[in-house]
């Protein structure tokens, strides 16, 4: 039955021909975790050569290091300061297509399409948060290092509804996504979507960690054995809120291997359609993840108070 249910779901013909990816460039600065917004491009064109840095210097002020690696500033806002609420220093990293870059700024290029986001936050946990939802639909349309990459989304054998509902979302942004069983294995360079209950979850090797806590996995939920509630985190790794029942999460995250692995999940069936029908880019940006609850998305961390100096965006 299994079978027949993902034969279903799997796009119609080939369907897994790569259409042409935008080629426009985004860039986005927040702090705390995307919960402040600080800038937000219009569209950008990588120039030939460009490296991120460049993208950055162009359009806001920033000061960097004695050395040029790391950024010190942006628009005024520093990093490298001990906060008196929590004793951690907080610095500038950043992303691209939603994944955490650890080369240097002025060596990473800049690719046709990419997606720019910095964020100002503690770093006690880094280098813990290895990939983020926010900068949706990437990485699916325009990969990684410029190298668009085959996707799967694996169906827990409950889940036909929002699996159907995820593979379509990505279709109409055109993403051709093949469709299989959870733990069907794969190729390291393959963007996974795993759909289903935590508990259809929880033992598959990249999406366990997110079961560790957010020095784990980056991301600041978690999930009960056995899936049947969900604990949200803040910034500092404290429980602040509890869901349970009809509750869904999205994160991404990665384990040994190289590309991200996204979750959609929840505490039951119905939870996890609430997160399938959430992949969306108005849901998603910029925020790390987020939890669902009917008639609320949450954004995950639960928001620290605003960095100072600044006010929280409207």
């Amino acid at each position: 039955m299994l079978a027949l249910a993902l034969a279903a779901l799997a796009p119609a013909g080939c369907g897994l021909a790569l259409g042409p990816a935008p080629s426009a460039v985004q860039l986005l600065v927040t702090s705390e975790f995307g919960a402040h917004l600080l800038h937000r491009s219009g569209v950008l064109h990588a120039h030939e050569g460009e490296t991120v840095l460049d993208l950055l210097s162009r359009s806001l002020p920033v000061r960097t290091g004695a050395h040029g690696d790391a950024v010190a500033s942006i628009d005024g806002l520093a990093g490298g300061s001990e906060r008196a609420r929590t004793g951690q220093v907080s610095t500038w990293s950043y992303y691209v297509n939603g994944v955490r870059v650890a080369v240097a700024p002025a060596r990473r290029g800049v690719h046709p399409g990419d997606h720019v986001w910095w964020d100002l936050h503690d770093s006690a946990d880094e280098p813990a948060t290895p990939a983020v939802v926010g900068s949706f639909p990437e990485p699916f349309l325009n990969g990684i290092e410029g190298k668009r990459l085959p996707v799967r989304v694996e169906c827990a054998s409950d889940s036909g509804s929002a699996c159907s509902t995820v593979t379509n979302s990505l279709q109409r942004l055109g993403v051709p996504a093949a469709v299989a069983a959870i733990g069907s294995g794969g190729a390291p360079e393959t963007l996974r979507v795993m759909v289903g209950p935590w508990v259809y979850l929880e033992d598959d090797l990249e999406a366990q960690s997110i079961g560790h806590g957010p020095r784990a996995s980056g991301v600041y939920a978690l999930p009960a054995l056995y899936g049947h509630r969900l604990t949200l985190l803040d910034p500092e790794g404290r429980a602040v809120r509890t869901l349970r029942g009809e509750a869904g999460l999205i994160a991404a995250t990665t384990g040994p291997k190289e590309a991200p692995v996204w979750v959609i999940t929840g505490t039951d069936v119905a939870g996890v359609q609430l997160a399938a029908r959430s992949l969306k880019q108005t849901t998603l940006a910029g925020h790390f993840a987020v939890a669902v609850a009917p008639g609320a998305v949450i954004p995950l961390p639960v928001s620290a108070p605003p960095a100072p100096g600044r006010s929280p965006a409207l």
